[in-house]
């Protein structure tokens, strides 16, 4: 009996305690620089190599920032799984692979020059700068307005944390909103003079072109521009546009254009600045002030229809035709208009108070056509012979009438209609007789 407790005993001891730890021992030895069995790189990488990621306007990539795998570093962290060196977590970890594989996520590089770049080109599109406000009177006159702004600019170390979550996260992780400051100026509007004048609105904006102006017209026309530009028209005061341009001439800087005078096409001092009356009269309607003169053009002027219907002209001719308006609002106006002689553009704004008012002007129309008479040939000796030259242009006469209304808040502040009769012209050509 005591042999067979003898034979038991030594089974067990076998068995039970000097077995196991051979075959672990055993199987270390094994595995000795390798990974454990079931241990396992995880398919990360290529569900983050293949991300298409969204960010704002942008579409990301991982490509664009050159992801890779770090082989060594990822073998390095396949085979310290399962050797933490706590005996117990070790065991179930190399248990868990053995049975059903334990994975583990493989170590990307990036290329982070690339998406510091990537982040500030992005930032470079929606980045805009604080426009600080300046208001600055000379003389009674505006010489410097510029309406305040505010900023943007993109927390580029935050959004840069987002793409990284973006592109090593789950499958959600698809979209990054750009993180988005606003900078608003230093200098607030109530603590300008502009504000202490009721200045505060685009009540207003008149638009033309002038292509194929000469220079001289051109030149005329920017000049003018000057000349009403910075102009504060104080509450219930009128506006005379020839009050405020003063005495056109060479002496006061004009030069020879095209105008008309008499019934001709001719040239003279300041032809174009009927280019700024007529596009101050547009701003002066989108604003919605009374109207006090105006008048059209003894034909139709092709520059006032580049960008306009018919109608929309206003000329002026001092002493005896002028542009006016009235300033009904409880605030100061300020006119400001800039002329592009590259774009041949000019805007005419006006800026003040709003009140509420809301202006309309119906469809121009247009009535009594009639062609231009036959074109005109006139001997002129102090040209050689054979030479033609032009000196007047054809033009369609016609009739044009719009309505002018404006409401606020239901109520009726002014109706007016402006009516335009417009003769035909005719082409006229100088023959030169000379010998």
């Amino acid at each position: 009996m005591r042999h067979h407790w003898k034979i038991i005993t030594g089974f067990i001891v076998t068995f039970v305690v000097l077995l196991p730890p051979t075959i672990y021992i055993s199987f270390e030895m094994a595995f000795r620089g390798r990974p454990y069995p079931g241990v396992r790189v995880s398919p990360a990488f290529s569900i983050i190599y293949n991300k298409q990621i969204a960010i704002g306007e942008f579409v990301f990539t991982p490509k664009d920032i050159s992801v890779s795998v770090d082989w060594p570093e990822t073998r390095k962290k396949l085979l310290e799984t399962g050797r933490s060196g706590n005996f117990i977590n070790d065991l179930e970890t190399k248990y868990a692979a053995y049975t059903n594989s334990v994975f583990v996520d493989p170590v990307i590089n990036y290329d982070s020059v690339l998406l510091e770049e990537f982040i500030a080109s992005a930032a470079t599109k929606i980045n805009k700068p604080v426009v600080e406000p300046k208001f600055k009177l000379l003389n009674g006159k505006v010489t410097e307005f510029v309406e305040g702004s505010s900023g943007k600019r993109v927390d580029e170390s935050l959004l840069k944390a987002r793409i990284l979550t973006a592109m090593f996260g789950g499958e959600e992780y698809r979209t990054v909103e750009i993180p988005v400051s606003i900078l608003e100026p230093s200098i607030q509007t109530g603590e300008m003079t502009a504000d202490n004048l009721g200045i505060k609105t685009l009540l207003g904006r008149g638009a033309s072109t002038y292509k194929g102006s000469i220079p001289g017209r051109k030149y005329n026309v920017a000049l003018t521009a000057t000349k009403i530009d910075g102009t504060l028209i104080s509450p219930g005061a009128v506006f005379s546009f020839n009050d405020t341009v003063g005495d056109i001439s060479r002496e006061t800087g004009f030069q020879e254009a095209y105008v008309i005078m008499e019934g001709r096409t001719v040239l003279g001092d300041g032809g174009g600045v009927c280019q700024d009356s007529t596009t101050l009269f547009r701003a002066v309607l989108s604003a919605g002030l009374p109207v006090i003169e105006r008048r059209a053009h003894a034909y139709r002027v092709g520059y006032y229809e580049q960008n306009s219907p018919p109608g929309f002209d206003a000329t002026v001719y001092s002493p005896t035709t002028d542009f006016k308006f009235i300033n009904d609002t409880p605030a100061y106006i300020l006119i400001q208009a800039k002329a592009d002689n590259q774009a041949t553009a000019l805007i005419v704004e006006l800026w003040g108070t709003s009140d509420g008012r809301v202006a309309t002007t119906t469809k121009p129309i247009i009535t009594d056509q009639a062609p231009p008479p036959p074109d005109l040939y006139q001997d002129d000796p102090s040209l050689p012979p054979g030479t033609i030259k032009q000196v007047d242009w054809k033009a369609f006469g016609a009739k044009v009438k719009f309505d002018y209304h404006v409401e606020r808040y239901g109520e009726i502040l002014s109706h007016q209609t402006f009516s335009s009769n417009y003769r035909p012209w005719q082409a006229v050509f100088l023959r030169g007789t000379g010998g």
